[in-house]
Parts: structure tokens; sequence; C-alpha cells
């Protein structure tokens, strides 16, 4: 059944984004009215009061000193939807445009902005409709917030630019139309209240963290079945190891490791001489936990975001004495998301690295001890079994080193040098989901491969029934309902796509969990 979401500007999470994203309805909260109307009336008075109101009864950016007529407000705020619709490149997906209308709405329901509650609730009447406006992926600089990608949002809420809607690519008056919704008529300070502030950064970087939080979890299921893979020891992830290196995530990859691990018989004796395994085995919780730091610490920002007033000015009306205060200041700039999601790129990109380099070791005999045949096939020479598999992990996470290069560390000024510093954070948010897509792929290699030395540990090793963890036994059979083991060479392509499904749908790491309690 799909309860609506109900939106009241300050309750909104991560979770609630990506269930709107994938066709959760929402309703306004009949509380936030009131505080909309209340906030309406004190701009109202101000334009009234021919007061001085940057993007209300001035122009925008260089133009803040050139004072704008009570006649032209309405003008003003059309013409600036008009001329920052500047947006180009790629279409951002559906799911991140839906995002986007809901963020926007949240933000707007906290009452600081002065728009009339016809503006919150048209933009949930379009999420409700499936009317999706056309929205170019470039050309957001992250201050004054994302400001070209709202316009492109904003144009279809007023009858114009594009939108689909059941399926179907539409002029936006049209797609209104069928969705049987009026277009509205901005007026003052509605337009600039549209396009001013994080909306790209937090709606987008919202459904990129769930997917963060489930690769993370699958490349410590890779891990774990390349450990059992590669006759490792699960010594390393002794619980007394991490307690005194007591940093949380860590111990947290820690236990879950030993979890997945738990009851296998493809682990190495205790007895061995081979006392230790390299370090992208060893190590994994010390990397892993450190990747789940950063990825702890995006979510924090946008969960602060997300109910957050990051537009400009604010409109502050004092409850008891009714006295208004408008405030220009920097609410709409997206350091805090940029940086964050910098980082959160980084840390995904050296996830990446690790899962490539233990499908090299996977496929290298050289490297691996002869514990598997070189590139996974009995038939080397003949049959290049996995080898290429690896290149394209590799060219992959070659990739990301190229993409993880901070946006944030960059600036250009604009508008004649007004906006001076600005934060790239929507640059940031598109190359951290370019780098998630590729670490989907290579640790779906790195799993393919692990599945394939399982096998041959059994068939070589003279292991037939040795029993994997709790956790990658799952896993294990997951991938084989896809891959069956290659017994010679065939087009690997389809079967990495298969398994890539696996990770990037969430199937591994929820029957994992699953099967786990957790």
């Amino acid at each position: 059944m799909n309860i609506p979401l109900t939106i009241t500007g300050s309750e909104l999470k991560i979770d609630d984004v990506v269930d709107v994203a994938r066709g959760r309805s929402v309703v306004l909260d009949e509380a936030v009215v009131p505080r909309l109307e209340r906030s309406r009336r004190a701009l109202e008075q101000l334009v009234a009061d021919g007061a001085i109101a940057y993007g209300i009864t001035t122009g925008f950016g260089h133009f803040k000193d050139k004072i704008i007529s009570p006649d032209q407000t309405r003008q003003l705020q059309l013409n600036l939807v008009r001329s920052h619709a500047v947006g180009v490149g790629p279409l951002l997906p559906v799911a991140v445009v839906r995002a986007m209308l809901l963020v926007r709405a949240n933000t707007l329901a906290l009452g600081y902005s002065g728009v009339r509650p016809v503006i919150v609730q048209r933009l949930l009447e379009m999420l409700n409709c499936g009317v999706h406006p056309v929205v170019p992926a470039q050309g957001s600089l992250g201050a004054s917030g994302d400001l070209a990608p709202l316009a492109h949002l904003a144009l279809v809420l007023i009858g114009e630019g594009e939108a689909e809607y059941e399926g179907e690519r539409l002029p936006g008056a049209e797609a209104m139309r069928r969705a049987g919704l009026e277009p509205v008529t901005l007026e003052a300070k509605e337009g600039l209240a549209l396009v001013n502030g994080t909306t790209l950064m937090v709606g987008y970087g919202a459904l990129l963290v769930r997917r963060a939080i489930n690769l993370i979890l699958t490349a410590d299921i890779a891990a774990a079945m390349s450990l059992e893979a590669l006759n490792g020891t699960d010594r390393a992830y002794d619980a007394r190891v991490h307690a005194i290196r007591p940093h949380p995530r860590q111990i947290d990859d820690a236990a879950f490791l030993r979890r997945l691990l738990e009851g296998s018989e493809l682990l190495r004796d205790p007895s061995s001489p081979n006392v230790q395994d390299p370090y992208t085995l060893r190590c994994v919780p010390q990397v892993h936990g450190a990747v789940r730091d950063a990825i702890a610490y995006l979510q924090w920002v946008l969960n602060i975001e997300l109910n957050a007033v990051n537009d400009n000015p604010l409109i502050f009306v004092d409850e008891e004495s009714g006295a208004v205060d408008v405030i220009s200041a920097g609410n709409f700039h997206g350091e805090p998301v940029a940086i964050a999601m910098d980082y959160t790129a980084l840390a995904l990109t050296d996830l990446g690295n690790m899962s490539e380099r233990r499908t090299a070791r996977l496929v290298d005999a050289d490297s691996n001890g002869g514990v598997l045949p070189m590139f996974l096939t009995e038939q080397g020479g003949l049959e290049s079994g996995f080898m290429m598999a690896q290149y394209t992990a590799a060219a992959l996470a070659s990739e990301n080193k190229v993409l993880a290069h901070p946006a944030s560390a960059d600036s250009l000024p604009t508008s004649a040098n007004t906006e001076d510093h600005v934060s790239m954070g929507a640059t940031a948010v598109r190359q951290t989901a370019q780098i998630i897509e590729h670490v989907e792929t290579i640790v779906a290699i790195e799993l393919l491969c692990a599945a394939q030395g399982i096998d041959f540990r059994r068939r070589l090793g003279g292991l037939p029934e040795a029993r994997q963890g709790a956790g990658t036994a799952v896993a294990y059979d997951l991938i084989r309902e896809q891959v069956p083991f290659i017994e010679e060479d065939v087009v690997l392509a389809p079967h990495i796509e298969a398994v890539r499904q696996l990770v990037a749908s969430g199937t591994i790491k929820e029957a994992v969990e699953a099967r786990l309690e957790m």
C-alpha cells in the first residue's frame, strides 16, 4: 500500500527521498499552510511599503542595486526563471527529478521563503501526478545553489519548458494539462525561491547515500568470499584487534566480516605457518571501515540539509510582535555538501581499488600461491579464463582516480565577480554517481571471480563438501542462480552485467542481511 509521505519541512529523511523517487506519493501537512501564509503576508507588505529587499524589489546578482517597481515584480520573477534555464548535457534521471521536487517543496514548507501555499502544493501535485520536468544535468556551480537545474524544474510549474508524463516527453504546459494541473503565475520572490538552493545536490545525494551504503556492505561480502577462495584466514578480524584501535566503523566492519564467515570451512587452518594475508584481505576492516566513515559523514550532512532553509533572502516574522526582517545571506552555498561528497567519492574510489586488487590476486596463480589456477581456468593457454575481467576492473578503477579529483577544490567567479566563490557541489555529486556505478561493476567482477575460485577450491582442493560462511554462502548461491561455473571461454560481459545488477539492486546485501537476521 502506498501510504503518502507527509511533508512538514522538518522531518524529511534520506529513506523518504528514496521512497518518493521510486514513486511514493506525498501530502502537505495542514499545519504548514498557516506558516506559509504568515510569511507571504509579510513579504507582500514589504512590497507594498516599497522596502528594498534583494530579489524582491531589486534585480539579481550583479544587478542587486537595480530597484524594481512593484508593478514589475511578476515580470521580474518570470524573467529570472526563463533566463536561468541554461542547463546542458545529459538529462537527469526521473528518480533524481522526483527527489528534487520533493526536496524543494520541503525546504519551502519551512516558511522562510515567502512563497504562497499553492507553490508548495503544486510541486507535490506534480510528484503525485507523475509530471517530471526535463532537467539537463550540467550548468550548476553549487552557489547560488543549483540555479540552472532548478530553473528547468520551475519552468514546468509555470507551464513552460518540457516534462515527461506517462512515458512521453511533452511541452511543460501540455504535460500539466494532461495531468489536470494548472500552471502557476509567479508572484514576488517566488521565482527566486524556486531556483535558489542546494536541491540537486541534496536530492541526488540522498539517492547516492543509499547506493553507497548498499555498495560498502556488498564489498564486504565480496571480500569475505575472496578470503574463502584464496584460503585466507579471518584471524585479522578478531574483535580484540579492533577494540584496541577503536574506530567505531572499523569495529563494525570487522564484526560484519566475522558474521559473514561464521562456520566457513574454506579458511586456512590457524596452525598453518602462513600467519598473515596480503593487505587487501587482512586490512579490510581498516580500509572499508574508513569508507564507512566517509559515507556516514555524507549521510549526516544530508540529513541536516534536507530540512534546512537554503534560499535567499530569508524572511523572519516575529510571532509576538509581527515585526518582519529580511536578511540576505548565503545558505544556498553548497560547500557542506560538496566537501562531504568529494570525501565520499575519494573513499569509494579506494573501495574500488581494494576490490580490483583482490580480483587481481584471484586470477593470478603467482600471487595466490597456486591455490587457484592461473586466470581461473584449467586450460590456460588455450583458454584465457577471467584474464580480461580483471582488465575491466582495472580500467574502471583507474578512471575513478580521475573522477576523484575534488570538485570543491575549484571555483570560478560569476555574475561579474559578485558571486566570487562557488562550491561545484553538483559536479561533485555527478562524479560520485559515476564512481559508484564503476565500483558496483568492480565489486561484481570480484564476486564473479570469487565464486569461480570457491568452486575451484572445492574441485581441485579435495573439499567438495566444504561449507561456506553463513553470509558468503547466500551470496554464492545468488551468483550461481545467474551465472554457472565457467568451464570454457565464453563472452563474460553478460555475466558481469548479471552480477552487477545483483549488486546495484541491493539483492545480495538484502539476502545476506536477512539470513544473518540483521
